[in-house]
């Protein structure tokens, strides 16, 4: 086992992380008791809880596949080397942001913001290393409210960004 596998085998133990269906490791920290009322919520009474936060590992090459939510996600990068987070908003406009340490590296950021609907995909710019991140979501993350992207469907809808919707397209941990 390389040093680096170690790191990374190190923090999904001392954080307790779990593989996520959209790639990746994740273990959630942080469910507020505060509800709040979310219009065309999935479930009988539309409450949904304030905010949610998860510790997410990327890592071997693993991505965090194209998946949309139907809130705001704000990244916080904690630890390891610099992810690219790409976001395709409702017109079909791609943005990329690189989330890092911004005081080692000034072409990143220590938070992103992924607006609600937006489907989105991220993954270490260098796949030999790994990265740390949080994902805070207001209204609070549900799985039902989780949607994977069928990548064929979503390169046809946007066919100018089909290399990146292909590459990013499958989960895989």
């Amino acid at each position: 086992m390389t040093s680096a596998n170690a790191e990374v085998e190190a923090l999904i133990r001392r954080f307790g992380l779990e593989p996520h269906p959209e790639g990746g490791y994740y273990r959630e920290t942080y469910r507020a008791d505060q509800l709040v009322r979310r219009d065309g919520a999935p479930d009988t009474d539309g409450t949904r809880t304030a905010s949610t936060a998860i510790y997410f590992l990327l890592a071997d090459g693993a991505y965090s596949a194209w998946h949309r939510i139907r809130s705001d996600e704000l990244w916080h990068f904690y630890a390891g080397s610099p992810i690219e987070i790409h976001s395709i908003d409702e017109r079909g406009v791609l943005s990329t942001c690189k989330l890092g340490h911004a005081l080692d590296h000034p072409d990143t950021v220590f938070q992103a913001v992924v607006p609600a609907g937006h489907w989105f995909a991220a993954r270490c710019c260098d796949p030999s290393t790994y990265a740390l991140v949080g994902c805070t979501v207001a209204p609070g993350f549900e799985f039902s409210e989780f949607e994977i992207a069928d990548a064929e469907k979503l390169a046809e809808k946007f066919p100018l960004h089909r290399a990146i919707i292909e590459r990013l397209g499958n989960p895989r941990s």
